[in-house]
């Protein structure tokens, strides 16, 4: 089966928007797309003019990052349009599915769910102080409701896990012809998992997710990628906005795969890790920390007495970290992002008041 056959019937010959930009390009008099002559006086980056779809520039940059070729790169407003992008061309509303384990990233469901498909949900397992993929149950699952995604986050959002390369080869040969598997790798510079691009060349129904928000430190800036066979990614296209990445937004983005830049954000990922180790281990003692669980991401997933006690203390004290409420199985944790030295510091503090004042 081609990965053109998981498309929906009535987007495999779509072509989309027509831009001006997409269908010319180059020249030195742009008379095409109706935009205003002469910038405004404060704009020194002739933002006038629609920019390109693609950014070539930029493009080019995460191809090489990512050792991948042009074709099989589509860039994206983060990981968010790509999610969006997957389930418009993949799922007819009102009639297909998709395969999520919860707890996971809210946005794979909310697109679903825009779309009027709806969401299967094969639950992660809690194995003591870390959580897991159940791979039989996903693969039963996609079967049983002939699902045409599966959405996978590794490392996992809100949990922390890395699916180990063995179980996503084994997902992947037992889904062949069956849908196309999505891994999320928003945290994978984190992870000590290599990244799932290493095995585009054999599993065509593959597709994986980037981003520059975390540990790029592009957030603000909302550029992703999605990485596939070109076939799927050239359909992804021509459903996109005519005009998805801004003009600064990529030009600022270019700049973080500069030797010297990309050399520090591998140094800034060794202290995000160092400090994730300190703070869990400090995490450990307090009294009102039930567990910790493994994290191979850039936060950390806390289980504690009261949580809703522990979050209000903490934001009253300028402090903010991510209640869990809305997933049930871990309504009672807290997940906390690492921060500097300086602001992991003020938050163990915190917490130890908290403590003093629950026993005193």
């Amino acid at each position: 089966m081609s990965v053109l056959d998981m498309i929906r019937p009535d987007l495999r010959h779509f072509s989309g928007y027509l831009s001006a930009r997409k269908q010319n390009s180059g020249g030195a008099v742009w008379l095409n797309a109706n935009e205003a002559a002469l910038p405004q006086a404060f704009d020194s980056q002739q933002l006038n003019r629609y920019p390109e779809p693609q950014p070539q520039a930029l493009k080019a940059a995460l191809c090489e990052h990512y050792a991948v070729t042009p074709g099989q790169l589509l860039v994206t407003r983060g990981s968010d349009e790509a999610i969006d992008l997957l389930v418009r061309a993949l799922c007819v509303p009102g009639q297909d599915s998709i395969v999520i384990q919860s707890p996971t990233f809210g946005m794979y469901a909310v697109c679903a769910k825009l779309h009027a498909c709806r969401v299967i949900d094969s639950p992660l397992r809690i194995l003591e102080d870390r959580f897991d993929w159940d791979i039989p149950a996903l693969v039963a699952a996609v079967k049983a409701n002939g699902s045409k995604l599966l959405f996978l986050c590794s490392p996992a959002n809100p949990t922390g896990q890395s699916l180990a390369p063995e179980d996503l080869e084994r997902l992947l040969l037992a889904l062949q012809d069956q849908c196309l598997v999505v891994i999320d790798e928003a945290y994978g510079e984190y992870s000590r998992n290599a990244s799932a691009i290493a095995l585009l060349d054999r599993f065509p129904h593959l597709a994986i997710l980037k981003t520059l928000s975390k540990a790029h430190a592009l957030a603000g800036a909302r550029i992703g990628a999605v990485i596939a066979a070109a076939e799927l990614t050239a359909v992804l296209k021509s459903c996109q906005a005519p005009y998805p990445i801004s003009k600064p937004s990529a030009e600022l983005a270019v700049q973080a795969f500069a030797p010297g830049n990309l050399s520090r954000t591998h140094d800034a990922i060794r202290e995000c890790l160092a400090e994730r180790t300190r703070l869990r281990d400090a995490l450990r003692d307090l009294p009102e920390v039930r567990t910790v669980f493994a994290s191979d991401a850039n936060f950390l997933l806390v289980s504690v007495s009261d949580a809703d006690a522990i979050g209000r203390y903490l934001l009253e004290r300028g402090i903010v970290v991510r209640a869990m409420a809305q997933y049930p199985a871990i309504g009672d944790c807290l997940r906390i992002s690492i921060g500097t030295t300086d602001e992991n510091n003020t938050l163990l503090r915190t917490l130890h008041s908290f403590s003093r004042a629950s026993h005193a």
